[in-house]
């Protein structure tokens, strides 16, 4: 028996990194093609001219936005294993059992 809360929330996950990455990723994916390519790397705006910044700063943030995202893809992945190999909510004491059908907490008079 599987955990249901715990797919929904590995499904949830997965979706919104791959969702993130593919609405902002494009900003963040120049960087390198700049640096091995020119040297130079820019910072580019809609209404003015680029302005030069400093190479390792901007890889910088392109690396740390790709660990966020891999960080939500893989916590996904690991919510949906947990929750596909997971039984320990069906494993209950039948002492601790409540509803109808539990014989041991009873009250018989």
């Amino acid at each position: 028996m599987s955990d249901m809360r715990f797919i929904i929330i590995g499904i949830s996950l997965t979706f919104f990194g791959f969702l993130i990455l593919g609405v902002f990723g494009h900003d963040y994916q120049t960087a390198h093609v700049e640096t091995s390519q020119f040297g130079d790397c820019y910072q580019y705006f809609d209404n003015k001219e680029p302005v030069a910044i400093d190479c390792s700063s901007k890889i910088f943030e392109q690396g740390l936005f790709f660990g966020i995202i891999l960080t939500l893809i893989i916590g996904g992945i690991i919510s949906l294993i947990k929750g596909i190999r997971g039984d320990w909510d069906s494993k209950v004491s039948p002492e601790d059992m409540v509803g109808p059908g539990n014989n041991k907490n009873s009250d018989k008079d």
